[in-house]
């Protein structure tokens, strides 16, 4: 193909959780950091670990909320305040006593009698789930935003897993001394030492082995792969066999042909080196037809807004198919600002028509410029008139070849030679 258009595929959805990451190999040369870093950072991006928790939750409906006042005036709600916070299920109803950050918490959620809450003991958080049915009719009109449940049933206070997911990229900086969790919010992580990752490998194996938690590989998507060197698929080659869950699924997409391999003097399929090209799957893609052009074409006006009449999407098909579908969809865009200038409702046969005659594509681009490179500015001076025009005022002579004399007053008509000092 003319170019890897499946650059935007999207995170497989058959594999919940599972990262999705997009890397281009010209993003992989910089000055701050090496090639293969650069990879390992990458592979590891795409690897996810699902660590699994148990945490206390109190899960009920608010009967009431009694915030007490200040202990002495001035005083912060963190400080000074307290309260009592009566929750009920089906089942139960309790009466719980507050702090003054519980009370900040509850006042910053908004939590009146009636919702529906949910109380992480651990962190503190407090989540608002709703209003409860029995408290549907108290307003004659309610926002777009309100939510109504149902009373919880059971116990007050449960148990709940909860799941967190993290990169084996993130851990690495996390664990690392010379940055820190920081590095994850400026994005400066720089080199992490390979022990770091070893210990941490270690570690998540342990976790797996205790049911802690979950090794979830994701997809790592490596675009123009022709512009790695030899150094890149000489890294790639031992991080595709990689023992172990500790290795994600490689997708590698490429438009060349045989080409030469980056760093070396040999050339191959697809400018891979044929020992990694014996360990890959080569997808086989095929050129679109003219039906199928004509599908695209009508999907990519619906997602436009664009009202096009059937005459103007054939043609526009066809000229996809002598051309390329990039092209088709640009003049579906121009033709649509045309139709939009004469004040028509839909994108016409004419539309189409005056784009292609104003906008070339490569095809006629070329043989435009064949048929008249002779008017162009590189074309006016041959090779052989640019070196006299260079070597003319060194060589003594003038046009016509005689010795040229300057007077006095700079005019070469006297013949007298004038003197330089």
């Amino acid at each position: 193909p003319s170019s890897t258009g499946v650059k935007n595929v999207k995170s497989p959805e058959g594999k919940k959780g599972a990262p999705f990451v997009k890397v281009a190999a010209s993003e992989l040369y910089s000055s701050g950091m090496s090639r293969t870093e650069t990879l390992t950072q990458a592979l590891r991006r795409a690897i996810a670990v699902e660590i699994t928790e148990e945490t206390e939750i109190i899960h009920g409906e608010v009967v009431e909320v009694v915030v007490d006042k200040p202990l002495f005036e001035g005083a912060s709600a963190a400080i000074g305040t307290s309260g009592r916070l009566t929750l009920k299920t089906t089942e139960m109803e309790t009466v719980y006593e507050l702090g003054g950050k519980m009370v900040e918490a509850l006042s910053k959620e908004k939590v009146v009698s009636g919702d529906v809450i949910m109380i992480d003991k651990a962190t503190g958080k407090v989540s608002k789930l709703g209003r409860s049915f029995t408290r549907s009719r108290e307003f004659d009109a309610v926002g777009a935003n309100a939510r109504f449940v149902s009373c919880p049933e059971g116990e007050l206070q449960t148990t709940r897993a909860v799941v967190h997911s993290v990169s084996l990229h993130e851990i690495d900086v996390i664990n690392s001394q010379q940055h820190g969790f920081l590095a994850l919010f400026s994005g400066d992580t720089g080199e992490i030492k390979r022990e770091v990752r070893e210990q941490i490998d270690v570690k998540v194996s342990e976790w797996v082995e205790e049911g802690k938690a979950r090794v979830v590989p994701g997809v790592l998507f490596l675009d123009e792969v022709h512009m790695l060197d030899i150094e890149c698929f000489s890294f790639l080659n031992r991080a595709l066999d990689a023992s172990g869950s500790l290795s994600p699924l490689v997708v590698m997409a490429t438009n060349r042909g045989v080409t030469g391999i980056r760093g070396t003097p040999f050339r191959a399929p697809h400018g891979v080196p044929l020992d990694l090209l014996d360990r890959l799957l080569i997808i086989m893609t095929t050129a679109y037809t003219e039906q199928e052009m004509r599908q695209i074409l009508d999907l990519r006006a619906v997602e436009e807004d664009v009202k096009i009449d059937d005459e103007a999407v054939a043609l526009l098909a066809k000229i996809g198919s002598e051309t390329s579908l990039r092209y088709a969809m640009y003049l579906l865009t121009t033709a649509a600002l045309a139709c939009a200038k004469r004040r028509a409702e839909s994108v016409a046969l004419e539309d189409v028509k005056r784009c292609y005659a104003l906008f070339l594509d490569v095809k006629r681009s070329t043989q435009y410029l064949r048929e008249f490179q002779s008017e162009y500015l590189f074309n006016e001076i041959d090779d052989d008139d640019e070196e006299d025009a260079e070597n003319a005022p060194f060589n003594g002579a003038n046009a016509s070849g005689a010795p040229q004399t300057v007077d006095a007053a700079g005019s070469g008509d006297t013949g007298q030679p004038m003197a330089i000092d």
